[in-house]
């Protein structure tokens, strides 16, 4: 075991997570909601993030008003994560003007990151 537990720069392995759902698991509806709230602020404390957050599906109404992750979003934006959200997604359930953490992201861009990432993980 080496007596060094630093992890340098060049150790770390581009991780992307994509988030398709604002609920986490599945099963009761409530706790799925309070499941990805506390992932989300758990990860906002984490030493080590994830390069990007590409969000999906109902996953955009995460970094949209009235959401209770926007501030660790924002959190984790400030450390150098990137945040997209799909446009389309946030065209279909009218959240365009809602958008409150990252940038509106389109399929290219998802694509691109999933493509370039060491790994991605699907929530």
């Amino acid at each position: 075991i080496s007596e060094n537990l630093e992890v340098n720069e060049e150790d770390k392995r581009e991780l992307s997570i994509l988030i398709s759902t604002n609920k986490l698991g599945e099963g009761d509806e409530k706790l799925g909601e309070t499941l990805m709230k506390v992932y989300i602020n758990t990860l906002a404390e984490s030493e080590v993030l994830p390069k990007n957050i590409m969000l999906i599906n109902s996953g955009v109404f995460l970094a949209c008003e009235g959401s209770d992750v926007i501030e660790s979003l924002n959190s984790m934006i400030s450390k150098g994560l990137e945040v997209f959200s799909c446009g389309v997604c946030l065209d279909f359930y009218n959240l365009k003007d809602k958008l409150r953490a990252g940038e509106v992201g389109n399929m290219y861009q998802i694509i691109d990151i999933m493509n370039r990432s060491d790994n991605t993980i699907k929530l």
